[in-house]
């Protein structure tokens, strides 16, 4: 074909060419889009499902030990089965309380101190670590014992350390402000472990449990501990000399020792403050254990009780809990006479009674004024002190 009709006809076929071309570039950007949406889809999916086993990861993970990292944890919530207790409803708010929540053993971590004994590697280097319980409202105290027998120092040829345990006291805009002090003073001493729980009488036992695992993680193998309240004397040179003196002890083998309790059991009457009803408790009889106020144990020991605390159910009286402990791992505490958890006994009332040679050769006494905690560190440690024997 020539003419006219050709040229019409090769132009047809060069439109129907260039319309196939133009068609087949759509589809493949149209199938390229659906590539690259299918593909963004896959990635979203993989990431939430990847978030997801993080998330859920995370609720079964233990604090790895020598780890100097601050572990989180979903915060507890109570158990209201704990209603269903015989005899609930007309126990005080406190017992109530202290049921619903007695199952919660980690609590987020506010303040922490990782690297307080030099990393889990070098914790040996602490011959006496000074676990001091502490509200966060006596920033008095806390002061004092810092300026006193809590201060941190190398005695002896040997490390002494201190770390204070809190939770947290107040609500609202109190518990933001009381919270706020601890971190300030954590910025200058370096020296507060503090858990996002309410630091009441009915938690201690909860904080001390707390603070044997955050050792277990940061300070292993610290020789020794003082664990004491934050209302006590004291006389930790002479704690130092007297756990040097031990044979065969050097933190590496059972020591528990201050003012042994013995043959007592739970007290029944709700007016008392440690009152513990037979819905927390209901056997009558406790364990042989070493007041609260102050009582030196071994690293070793330390790591016996936070063992055998995993399957205890946490009692609200923290220094029979400890006895609890020591007895399951078939350990027992021992008597010290230089701790005296009930005073100092003075022969007679025309003697002063905070004459400081009656206090130079004690391990430690319960219940000081701040005022007379920091007079009677200064006067035990004048070197012109005389006494009489």
């Amino acid at each position: 074909m020539t003419g006219p009709a050709a040229a019409e006809t090769d132009h047809l076929k060069s439109k129907m060419r260039t319309f196939n071309t133009i068609k087949i570039f759509l589809m493949v950007g149209i199938l390229c889009v659906l590539v690259l949406h299918l593909y963004k889809d896959f990635i979203e999916h993989s990431a939430i499902n990847l978030d997801m086993d993080v998330q859920d990861d995370k609720s079964h993970v233990q604090p790895a030990k020598n780890k100097s990292v601050v572990f989180s944890w979903t915060r507890c919530q109570k158990n209201i089965s704990a209603a269903n207790i015989s005899g609930f409803s007309s126990l005080p708010d406190n017992i109530k309380d202290f049921l619903l929540y007695r199952h919660c053993r980690h609590f987020p971590m506010l303040l922490d101190l990782p690297d307080k004994c030099g990393g889990a590697e070098k914790s040996a280097e602490v011959f006496l670590l000074l676990v001091i319980k502490s509200a966060p409202g006596n920033y008095e105290r806390r002061e004092v014992l810092r300026k006193t027998w809590a201060r941190e120092r190398v005695h002896n040829g040997v490390w002494i350390r201190r770390i204070f345990i809190s939770g947290t006291s107040g609500v609202g805009f109190e518990k933001k402000r009381l919270s706020s002090l601890l971190k300030m003073e954590q910025r200058e001493y370096k020296d507060i472990l503090q858990w996002d729980f309410r630091d009441t009488l009915y938690n201690l036992t909860l904080k001390q449990i707390l603070f044997l695992e955050w050792m277990e993680r940061n300070c292993p193998n610290a020789r020794f501990l003082l664990n004491g309240d934050e209302d006590v004397f004291a006389h930790t040179d002479n704690m130092v000399r007297y756990l040097q003196s031990l044979k065969d002890n050097n933190g590496n083998t059972h020591l528990f020792t201050g003012h042994v309790i013995q043959n007592v059991g739970p007290i029944r009457s709700p007016g008392s403050k440690y009152y513990v009803p037979v819905q927390v408790q209901q056997s009558d009889t406790y364990p042989p254990y070493c007041g609260g106020g102050g009582f030196l144990l071994s690293g070793y020991t330390a790591s016996v009780i936070y063992n055998m605390s995993q399957s205890i159910t946490i009692l609200p009286i923290d220094d029979v809990y400890m006895g609890m402990c020591l007895a399951k791992a078939g350990l027992g505490p021992s008597y010290h006479i230089g701790v005296k958890l009930t005073g100092l006994h003075v022969p007679s009332s025309k003697l002063d009674q905070l004459d400081p040679c009656f206090y130079k050769d004690v391990l430690l006494v319960h219940r000081f004024l701040i005022p007379e905690m920091y007079l009677m560190w200064q006067r035990t440690h004048d070197p012109n002190l005389k006494c009489e024997l």
